[in-house]
């Protein structure tokens, strides 16, 4: 089952320069998983060490942030998007 991945342009030198591609995944932590073996590099920049979203990177399925859906075992179904979204920090 493939969804749509939103790659945020930090992480495009690692897609060939492709905002969005598709990978098969049933669940959150799965797509990392097979985006990953797709694309090299990507995992370690959005999940740390544990293999957990890292704080400064927020994981859209949809409209909805996965930390207030069931997280990495967020279920995927076909022709859902995800968007993965760097923090943004700023101010004075």
């Amino acid at each position: 089952m493939s969804v749509r991945v939103r790659i945020p342009s930090p992480l495009r030198r690692l897609t060939n320069e492709l905002d969005v591609v598709s990978i098969d995944a049933q669940s959150v932590g799965e797509l990392f998983e097979n985006l990953e073996a797709a694309h090299p590099g990507v995992k370690s920049r959005v999940c740390d060490e544990k293999g957990r979203v890292r704080r400064f990177v927020n994981v859209f399925v949809g409209e909805n942030d996965i930390r207030y859906l069931q997280d990495l075992d967020t279920e995927l179904k076909p022709g859902d998007e995800v968007a993965i979204v760097p923090a943004i920090a700023g101010g004075r």
